[in-house]
């Protein structure tokens, strides 16, 4: 059989090495050089690849991280507002209602109205209004002549008594040195020692009515009996002047004692239990509402006045400066016992439900709604007797949508008291 011819060229291969090899080298050695020349770029463009997909995933990872991250902000941003945030107040520990303020009236300590003792005319006076006066100072003198007459005939008569007691006294003494001697009787010298008697009385009734006349005589001279200020002046050169024995006396003047000052108030029935005498209180009076002015709750009349239902109480004030004047309108402060559990709120503070009247109290960041109950309103503010303690927070202008249970966030506390 025939040897098929490519067995004829594998052959013949070897006999051609040479050519074959220069032929084939180029070829060869390209194929062979180009995986080593090209190893190090393929692995650079790797890494790079890997750096780019490490970023790429990096930056997918924290863009969604972070809108994640916004997305929670903005939920709890979006929880919290839908949060209301309340201004709080802390109660007052007391209340107004434990000072009660009442009107009174001042008048001089000692206030007296100065008259004649004797008939007359005004011969001259010596002091004005607004006149500050010591004790025995002359304040006018009287011109009475019909009494300095009087006086005159009754010292005439006082001497006319008294000449004839002395004659009856010597004549009693030789009447009884008579009758020792028995020369004459015993009932003659009873008589002479009678009629001695009858001249002693009658001189005594005359020296008792010299001094009457004196001491009416005495009483031209019209003196202050103590201290104080002439408030009133009634009178004035040459006019009369009647005691009184015939008709209503007539004031000459007004003298008040100003150092210290009585103030009268009445106190109504429902605080009667708690005034105590000795108890210290504050009076003020419109001309200066700042000025405080101490006293002292000296007596008071234990007793009710039927027709006002209230009870007069006296307070004494020192007024050596002057401050207060006789028959002035004042205000006097009296402090009341405070209530158990008693404070003050504001107003505003209150809510009125069909549940009665309530407050909201925050605790522990959650609204409470309180029943309470209302002493005294003074405006602005309330009297609660129960239902709040000091260190409450109680919302102020709460709205109509609060109800218990509802969370809120404390902004401020306003006008804090005690209780804080």
């Amino acid at each position: 059989m025939e040897q098929p011819v490519i067995d004829n060229t594998v052959t013949q291969g070897p006999t051609h090495p040479t050519q074959w090899t220069a032929t084939s080298t180029p070829e060869s050695h390209h194929s062979a050089v180009e995986p080593d020349s090209a190893g190090p770029g393929r692995g650079v463009i790797t890494i790079g690849v890997l750096v780019v997909a490490i970023a790429l995933a990096a930056a997918i990872f924290f863009g969604i991280r972070s809108r994640s991250d916004a997305q929670h902000d903005l939920k709890a941003a979006t929880l919290r507002a839908a949060v209301p945030t309340v201004t709080v107040v802390h109660p007052t520990i007391g209340s107004k209602a434990q000072e009660v303020v009442l009107p009174g009236n001042t008048e001089a300590y000692i206030d007296t109205s100065i008259y004649a003792r004797t008939n007359g005319y005004l011969k001259q006076w010596f002091v004005d209004i607004g006149a500050r006066v010591q004790e025995g100072q002359l304040l006018a003198i009287i011109d009475a002549p019909e009494l300095d007459q009087q006086l005159q005939q009754a010292e005439a008569d006082l001497k006319s008594t008294q000449a004839n007691q002395q004659l009856a006294e010597t004549t009693n003494v030789r009447w009884q040195s008579l009758v020792a001697k028995h020369a004459v009787s015993q009932q003659e010298a009873d008589q002479v020692a009678s009629d001695l008697a009858a001249k002693q009385a009658a001189t005594a009734a005359s020296e008792a009515n010299v001094r009457r006349l004196k001491q009416l005589q005495s009483y031209e001279r019209v003196t202050a009996p103590y201290a104080g200020v002439i408030t009133a002046r009634s009178t004035d050169v040459g006019a009369l002047i009647n005691a009184g024995s015939a008709s209503e006396p007539h004031e000459l003047f007004h003298l008040a004692q100003v150092g210290k000052l009585r103030v009268f108030v009445a106190v109504p029935e429902v605080y009667a239990d708690s005034v105590r005498d000795g108890e210290q209180v504050d009076i003020t009076q419109d001309a200066d509402p700042g000025h405080v002015i101490k006293g002292t709750i000296t007596r008071n009349s234990n007793a009710i006045n039927q027709t006002s239902r209230t009870l007069n109480v006296e307070v004494d004030v020192d007024n050596k400066n002057g401050v207060l004047l006789p028959g002035a309108y004042v205000f006097v402060h009296m402090k009341l016992p405070a209530g158990a559990n008693t404070v003050t709120i504001p107003s505003n503070a209150l809510l009125f439900r069909a549940q009665g009247l309530q407050a909201g109290v925050v605790r522990d960041g959650r609204v409470h709604l309180v029943n309470i109950t209302i002493g005294h309103d003074f405006g602005n503010t309330v009297e609660v007797t129960s239902g709040l303690t000091p260190q409450d927070a109680i919302i102020l202008d709460p709205s109509d949508s609060l109800m218990t249970g509802m969370p809120v966030e404390v902004g401020s506390v306003a006008g804090s008291g005690p209780g804080q």
